[in-house]
């Protein structure tokens, strides 16, 4: 059985950093086709200061997703601050206290913060939005484990499914914030928050893989 060993928070949520900041302008490009085009430089800013926050400290996974939630709710303005916010706020209170996170574990934290996101947004898979990379996701890594595949296989059916949601997106007519307002036209453009959520559990699986471990026989 593998594992990953939840010391390595610190060095997790540096690359979900970096992956944002690297992304900062492409992210702002594709919001800009039907939004406000500042996804980018919001999302950037929100994470290079928890980036910031955490030099020099040891953090496990709980605390550095926990310090992230904070961070965001605090400084991205409109909707993505609270709903990453609360995205990473349910997953970093699912593993609070574990010292090691299994596969399973690792599902549950996924679909806490879904839980947690929800219970703050009316929106729905399909109203062009974050859901719809977020919840494919989810449910392509919980079915690759109760097919009975390991946790690299369902790292990877989480990136599957997030790279099938975001690019869902595409075609979709937005139902929520300035999009919609648009209707028909804001089909043929991918939404900028479906594509920041991709990013992010792409890395997290990345980063995740990297630093699993085998667990004693």
């Amino acid at each position: 059985m593998q594992f990953l060993d939840a010391t390595h928070g610190k060095e997790i949520l540096e690359e979900l950093v970096e992956v944002i900041v690297e992304n900062r302008n492409y992210l702002s490009e594709v919001d800009g086709a039907i939004g406000d085009g500042d996804h980018g430089i919001n999302m950037a800013k929100g994470f290079r200061l928890c980036g910031e926050s955490i030099a020099g400290q040891s953090l496990s996974l709980s605390k550095a997703l926990g310090t992230l939630a904070t961070t965001l709710m605090g400084s991205i303005g409109g909707s993505m601050g609270p709903l990453y916010g609360s995205l990473f706020m349910g997953m970093a209170k699912a593993v609070k206290d574990k010292d090691a996170i299994d596969a399973k574990d690792f599902g549950d934290m996924l679909a806490e913060g879904r839980q947690s996101l929800e219970q703050i947004s009316d929106a729905s898979v399909g109203d062009k939005c974050l859901l719809d990379t977020l919840v494919p996701a989810i449910d392509g890594y919980r079915h690759a484990l109760d097919a009975g595949e390991d946790f690299p296989q369902a790292l990877q059916a989480l990136r599957h499914g997030a790279q099938r949601g975001c690019d869902s997106t595409l075609e979709l007519e937005a139902k929520i914030g300035r999009a919609a307002r648009l209707g028909e036209r804001s089909r043929g453009h991918l939404d900028a928050g479906a594509v920041s959520c991709c990013l992010l559990l792409t890395r997290l699986a990345d980063s995740t893989e990297r630093r699993l471990e085998k667990a004693a026989a």
